[in-house]
C-alpha cells in the first residue's frame, strides 16, 4: 500500500536543507555487501514541466523473497534530497507522467493481482493509487494519450483473439488442461532463460472513463501471422513494443516483426510500423533492411526518430539516429552518419532543436549531442564513468536526467547541464558506503597488437597497493564480443571485488569490442576466438612490461559468456596461465550453434553453416585441441542458461576428466546466464577467489 501522500509528499519538500552527511569510516577492503547490496536506481523519468524527476530504485537482499523495489521522487533542481513516494514489497515498473505533470501511471502487482496491472496515482489529490486496468494476461508499459484521458499498454494474446473476452477464454482453456506440454512449429522455443509461448504482444487501449479495453491489432493479419513479435529482453523483461501515440492521438506507432520465424536461417529485423487509434491493419513505415527501436516524436510532432541498425554483411553495425518527416514517403534521413559512435539511448529536446544520445567510447559511456544535419558534438567532457538511462522533459532546451557511474561510484541519479554538461548528483544513496572503502578509480591502458591495432584496457589495483610490491595478473575478458569493458560498477565481475585478495585485474577491449569504431568491432568476423586470444595474451605481456608491480610469474584469465568461450580457448591455445576461470563458455562452436536461443549470427559469422565450412568451425573450436589442455580450470554455469546450455558444461567436463585436467565444476540450478541471487552471488565470488588463491598465491 503506499504509505506517503502525494500532498504529504509536497510538504516533505518544503523542508529545507539536506542532512549532513556521515564522517566517512576508516578505509577498509572492498566486500561483497558492498557490491550486491549497493541500491540500484532506475531510468529516471522528469516531468513534462521540469520540476520533478520519479525514478525506481531497487534495494537488492541476500534474500531473494525479501528484495524490494519503490518508486521516488526528488526537485529536478536538486533543492531538497529525494523521498520515497510508494512502499510495497514488489516493485513498481514503466512509469510514465500524464502530460500535464500532475499523474504518474505505472505497472505493479498489488494484492489480489494474479498479473501486473498499471496503477494511476493522482499526485495533485493525494491519496492511493488507482488499478486502471484488469487485463487476463496483465498490461505493461503505459503510455499516455496526450489529451490524458486514455492509456495505451501492452497486453499479451492468443493469435485470433480480437479482444478481452476472447483472450480471457482463451487463457481460462489452457489453465484448465489437464496435460502439460510445450509444442512447437515455429522457431525460436526459448530466449535467455524462459520457454516462448504462444501468447503474442498485443497493443491496447485502456480509457480512464471506465470504457472497455480495445485490442488494435486484434484479427489482423500480422498479429495472426506467424512470424509476428516484440522486442524480446532479457532476466524475465518479457516482450514489448516500445509503442507510443502519434501526436493528434490519432494512431499508434510500435516496433514488431513479421518474420521472427525465420531466425534460424535469416536476419530477424523489427521495423516501425502505424495502427489508428481505433484498431486496425497496420501500415509498415520502414523496410527489413534495418531494425529499428525506441520510436519518439518531436515536440512540434513533425518528425519521426528512432534508433536503427542496419544489415549488412557483417554481424555487428553500429546502431544510428534516424528520423522520419511524419506521414510521408520521405526516406529516413541518418542525423548520427559517419559518427563513429553507436548510439544507446536518446533524448529529444523538448525545443526541437537537437537530440541528446548516449554511446560507449574509449572504456566510457559519453554524451553527445546532434543538431538535424549538424556535427556531432560532446556535451561537456566526461572524464570517468558511464551515463545509461537517458531522460528528458521540461520545456526549451529541457531537464536531462541520467544514471552515471564508475568502477569507484555505484549508480546515483544526475541532472545534467544542457548548456555545459555538468553533471548534479540528485541521489546519494551509496555514496557514504563507497566512500569508507580502500579503492583506487580504474586506470587506461593502451598497447599497439602485433596486428598493429590500438588496443584499450582498464586496469584495476588491489586494495593497500604498494607499487614497491610484486602481484599476480587477473586478465578479465569480458563478453558479448559486442560489449565493452568500460569503467563502471558491475555486480557480476567487479574489477575491485576481484582484486580484493591482492591481485591486479586487467580487463582488455579486444578486437569486437565496442567502443572503439564500427571497423573495430567488425574485425572479429570469421576469427571469433584465435585472433582475440592472442590479443589477451599480448595485453597482459604489455601490462607486465610498463608495470613493475605485477608479478609475470603469477598469471590467471576468466570471463563469463563470451569471456568463457576464450577462457576455453585459452586453456587449449596456451599454457602461460597459471588458472583459468569459465562461467558460460562454450567448448564447441557447432553444439553451441544448434543449442543456443539465437542462433543465425553465429552462422554467419563463421561464414556459412557446418557442413559447408566444416574446416572454419573446427579450427577455432576448442574441442579439437582437447590433447592441449592442461591448465587448471574452474568452470561455473547457470542451470536455467539458455543462451549458453550447459551441455557446453557437461562436454567440457566430461573431456576435462578425459584428460585429467586439475579442474572443477560448480553448476547454479537457479540461476540463468548471470548468477544473481544475493547468497549465490556470494558462493560465485568464493569460489573464483580460492580458486585462484590455490594457483596464485
Amino acid at each position: 500500500m503506499k504509505r506517503l501522500s502525494a500532498l504529504l509528499l509536497l510538504a516533505c519538500f518544503a523542508l529545507p536543507g539536506h542532512a549532513a552527511p556521515a564522517e566517512p569510516a576508516a578505509n577498509r577492503p572492498i566486500t561483497h555487501e558492498d557490491v550486491y547490496l549497493a541500491q540500484r536506481p532506475g531510468a529516471p523519468q522528469p516531468s513534462p514541466d521540469g520540476r520533478w524527476i520519479v525514478f525506481p530504485l531497487a534495494e537488492p537482499n541476500y534474500d531473494h523473497e525479501k528484495r524490494s523495489g519503490d518508486l521516488w521522487i526528488v526537485p529536478a533542481d536538486g533543492s531538497a534530497p529525494p523521498r520515497r513516494l510508494t512502499a510495497t514489497r514488489d516493485p513498481e515498473g514503466s512509469v510514465a507522467w500524464s502530460p500535464d505533470s500532475t499523474r504518474l501511471a505505472f505497472t505493479a502487482k498489488r494484492e489480489g493481482d494474479a498479473e501486473r496491472q498499471v496503477y494511476v496515482l493522482d499526485l495533485a489529490a493525494g491519496g492511493e493509487a488507482q488499478r486502471v486496468t484488469d487485463l487476463a494476461a496483465g498490461a505493461n508499459h503505459p503510455v499516455w494519450r496526450p489529451d490524458g484521458r486514455a492509456l495505451l499498454v501492452t497486453t499479451f494474446a492468443y493469435a485470433g483473439s480480437a479482444d478481452e473476452d476472447a483472450n480471457r477464454k482463451a487463457i481460462e482453456e489452457r489453465n484448465a488442461r489437464k496435460f502439460n506440454t510445450r509444442v512447437y512449429e515455429e522457431f525460436p522455443i526459448r530466449y535467455w532463460d524462459r520457454w516462448l509461448d504462444e501468447q503474442r504482444p498485443m497493443p491496447v487501449v485502456q480509457p480512464l472513463d471506465g470504457g472497455a479495453p480495445r485490442y488494435l491489432l486484434g484479427g489482423t493479419q500480422l498479429f495472426d501471422g506467424r512470424g509476428y513479435g516484440g522486442v524480446l529482453a532479457s532476466e524475465g523483461a518479457g516482450e514489448s513494443l516500445q509503442a507510443v501515440w502519434t501526436p493528434d492521438g490519432s494512431g499508434v506507432v510500435f516496433i514488431a516483426t513479421d518474420h521472427r520465424h525465420e531466425g534460424a536461417r535469416t536476419t530477424v529485423t523489427q521495423t516501425l510500423w502505424l495502427v489508428p487509434a481505433g484498431g486496425g491493419e497496420p501500415r509498415r513505415l520502414t523496410d527489413r533492411d534495418a531494425s529499428w527501436s525506441n520510436p519518439a516524436f518531436s515536440a512540434d510532432g513533425r518528425h519521426l526518430y528512432a534508433k536503427f541498425t542496419p544489415v549488412t554483411r557483417h554481424v555487428y553495425n553500429h546502431t544510428r539516429l534516424g528520423r522520419l518527416a511524419w506521414d510521408t514517403n520521405a526516406k529516413p534521413e541518418v542525423l548520427t552518419a559517419g559518427d563513429r559512435r553507436s548510439v544507446s539511448d536518446f533524448a529529444l529536446a523538448p525545443d526541437g532543436s537537437r537530440a541528446y544520445f548516449t554511446a560507449e567510447h574509449e572504456g566510457l559511456v559519453r554524451l553527445y549531442t546532434v543538431t538535424p544535419g549538424g556535427p556531432v558534438g560532446e556535451l561537456g567532457s566526461l572524464e570517468a564513468g558511464t551515463y545509461t538511462s537517458l531522460r528528458i522533459g521540461g520545456n526549451g532546451a529541457g531537464v536531462i536526467a541520467a544514471v552515471w557511474e564508475s568502477a569507484i561510484n555505484p549508480p546515483e541519479v544526475m541532472q545534467v547541464d544542457t548548456a555545459s554538461g555538468e553533471r548534479r548528483a540528485l541521489t546519494t544513496f551509496n555514496t557514504e558506503r563507497a566512500a569508507a572503502i580502500d579503492w583506487l578509480p580504474a586506470e587506461h591502458f593502451w598497447f599497439t597488437s602485433s596486428r598493429g591495432r590500438r588496443i584499450h584496457s582498464m586496469l584495476v589495483k588491489p586494495p593497500g597497493f604498494d607499487p614497491a610490491k610484486k602481484y599476480p595478473l587477473f586478465v578479465l575478458i569480458h563478453g558479448g564480443p559486442h560489449t565493452m569493458m568500460g569503467d563502471q560498477f558491475i555486480t557480476r565481475w567487479n574489477y575491485h571485488l576481484l582484486a580484493r585478495p591482492g591481485y591486479v585485474v586487467l580487463a582488455p577491449n579486444y578486437s569486437g569490442s565496442t567502443g572503439f569504431g564500427e571497423a573495430f568491432a567488425q574485425a572479429i568476423q570469421g576469427d571469433p576466438l584465435a585472433g582475440p586470444g592472442r590479443e589477451l595474451n599480448e595485453a597482459a605481456d604489455a601490462a607486465i612490461r610498463a608495470f613493475p608491480f605485477i608479478d609475470a610469474s603469477r598469471q590467471a584469465a576468466g570471463g563469463a559468456s563470451y569471456g568463457g568461450h576464450l577462457a576455453n580457448w585459452l586453456a587449449v591455445s596456451t599454457t602461460r596461465y597459471r588458472a583459468l576461470v569459465s562461467h558460460a563458455g562454450l567448448f564447441d562452436l557447432r553444439s553451441q550453434w544448434t543449442t543456443s536461443d539465437v542462433v543465425y549470427h553465429r552462422e554467419r559469422n563463421m561464414g556459412g553453416p557446418v557442413w559447408e565450412r566444416p574446416a572454419a568451425w573446427r579450427e577455432q573450436s576448442p574441442l579439437y585441441r582437447a590433447e592441449r589442455l592442461k591448465t587448471p580450470i574452474l568452470v561455473t554455469f547457470g542451470e536455467r542458461d539458455f543462451r549458453v546450455p550447459i551441455n557446453n558444461a557437461l562436454e567440457f567436463w566430461t573431456i576435462l576428466k578425459r584428460q585429467d585436467v586439475p579442474s572443477r565444476l560448480v553448476v547454479f540450478p537457479e540461476e540463468n546466464h548471470w548468477i544473481l541471487r544475493g547468497e549465490n552471488s556470494r558462493e560465485f565470488y568464493r569460489e573464483v577467489h580460492t580458486w585462484l588463491e590455490r594457483y596464485l598465491q
